[in-house]
C-alpha cells in the first residue's frame, strides 16, 4: 500500500500491537526523553510537546536519509478534573490512582507528533472514559495480577479484569490504549503520505 519508512519511536508493546492493526510496515526505536511536564504549558500542548520531542530523538538517531521516512511519537495521560495522571511510582500511587477513578469519568488524552522531513503534525486527541466502582479487593486484585505501573492512570482499558469496570467510553478506543490510529491515518492520508 506504501513504500514509506514508519518509525515508531517508542518500545511499548501496546503502541507496537496499536501499529501493526494499520497493516503497515514499521520499525520501533526507544525514545528516550524527559517527559516532565512544564507547568506553563496546558496538558495537551504538554503531551503533544513531549510526543513531538520523542519523534525528534528518534529522527537524530538515523544515519540514511530520511526523505522517505514517518517518524511517529505518542504520549498519552490520564486526566482526572484538571490534574494529569501519568505512571504510578508504586504501588500505593497505582491504588490512589484508581481509588480515585471509581464511578466517575475521566479523560484520556494521547498527543501524537508525525514527524516528515521538515513537517512536523502534532495533534492531541481525547476519549471519555467512565468507570464503574471497584472495591478495595477488586483494585488490589487488579494491581496484583496486571502490574499497571507502566501506564497512565494505573490501568490499561484491554487489561483482563479491567473490561468488568469500564462502562462507557465516548471516543476511539484505541486512544485509551495509546494511539488514536483514525487520526493518524487520517493525518497521513491528506499529507499524501499514504
Amino acid at each position: 500500500m506504501s513504500n514509506l519508512n514508519i518509525i515508531l519511536a517508542s518500545q511499548s508493546p501496546r503502541r507496537r500491537e496499536l501499529l501493526e492493526l494499520m497493516l503497515l510496515p514499521f520499525t520501533a526505536f526507544a525514545a528516550n526523553v524527559d517527559e516532565t511536564f512544564d507547568p506553563a504549558l496546558s496538558i495537551p500542548d504538554n503531551i503533544m510537546n513531549i510526543a513531538e520531542k520523542k519523534a525528534r530523538a528518534v529522527n537524530r538517531k538515523l544515519t540514511k536519509d530520511t526523505n522517505g521516512t514517518v517518524v511517529l511519537g505518542a504520549d498519552t495521560t490520564v486526566v482526572f478534573g484538571e490534574m494529569p495522571l501519568g505512571k504510578p511510582s508504586g504501588y500505593d500511587e497505582a491504588y490512589e490512582m484508581l481509588e480515585m477513578l471509581q464511578g466517575t469519568t475521566h479523560e484520556v488524552m494521547t498527543g501524537f507528533a508525525l514527524l516528515h522531513g521538515t513537517t512536523c503534525h502534532t495533534e492531541c486527541a481525547t476519549t471519555l472514559v467512565e468507570f464503574a466502582c471497584m472495591t478495595g479487593q477488586e483494585i488490589r486484585h487488579y494491581i496484583d495480577t496486571q502490574k499497571p505501573f507502566d501506564k497512565a492512570g494505573a490501568y490499561g482499558i484491554q487489561d483482563p479484569f479491567m473490561s468488568c469496570f469500564i462502562q462507557r467510553i465516548e471516543g476511539c478506543y484505541y486512544n485509551v490504549v495509546g494511539l488514536p490510529l483514525s487520526r493518524i491515518y487520517a493525518v497521513m492520508r491528506n499529507f499524501k503520505l499514504l
